[in-house]
């Protein structure tokens, strides 16, 4: 479990230096997203889900971002990219 939330931890602040606000609230059935509020680019994560599927999310997310390959990061972090297309 430490390693899934410090890869969640990991893809928050990557997506935070790339000027996204990361947000988790109450989504019902939903999954989350990338969105555009008042102009600012925010990522929201579904704070119902467990953290293995907010990874998730985070990775799919991360994975259409072309500037993330640019950002330093874990091997782990890496790899587990590596597996995402961005479904």
């Amino acid at each position: 479990m430490s390693d899934i939330l410090g890869l969640l931890a990991e893809c928050t602040q990557i997506a935070t230096d790339l000027g996204y606000r990361v947000r988790e609230e109450p989504l019902g059935e939903g999954r989350g997203g990338m969105c555009v509020v008042a102009g600012r680019r925010q990522i929201l994560l579904n704070l119902e889900q467990p953290a293995g599927k907010r990874l998730e999310t985070m990775l799919d997310l991360l994975a259409v971002i072309p500037a993330v390959a640019d950002e330093p990061k874990s091997r782990a972090l890496a790899e587990r990219l590596a597996g995402h297309s961005g479904r």
